[in-house]
């Protein structure tokens, strides 16, 4: 048999992806605003991924740092921090397409907010980490 023969697939449905209902509302937006969202979710979830091996490389090679249980505390808290990135980045990128079916405004995002704050957080921890260490070492 033919790989295009009808006979061949007509025992087969074709696969139906269920949409969400908000997918459902509105008008579709212009594709070039739908991609230009999908491109900055994507950036975001790039973001995530990085703070995740910021945390991994942190608990697995930073042999000089003391107390071993902040350093470990640290690692766990960008962990944390690049999952809440990742999920925040999904619930944006929704928003941003429920918004735009609606041709209503962009709705506001602490997400830059909340990744500063934790970034600076985890930079202060970090540096007192590397002072203590400096100043055992010298010790």
């Amino acid at each position: 048999m033919a790989e295009n023969d009808p006979e061949r697939h007509a025992g087969t449905l074709p696969r139906i992806q269920p949409r969400p209902a908000w997918r459902s509302s509105g008008e579709e937006p212009d594709y070039r605003f739908t991609l230009a969202n999908e491109r900055t979710f994507l950036a975001w979830i790039r973001t995530a991924l990085a703070v995740l091996a910021a945390g991994v490389l942190l608990d697995q090679f930073s042999t000089k740092l003391q107390p071993h249980l902040l350093v470990v505390g640290t690692a766990i808290l960008l962990c944390g921090v690049a999952g809440t990135l990742a999920l925040l980045a999904y619930t944006r990128w929704r928003d941003n397409e429920v918004s735009m079916r609606h041709r209503a405004a962009l709705p506001h995002s602490r997400m830059l907010a909340i990744l500063t704050v934790a970034v600076v957080l985890i930079c202060a921890v970090l540096a007192v980490l590397m002072a203590w260490a400096i100043a055992i070492h010298r010790a």
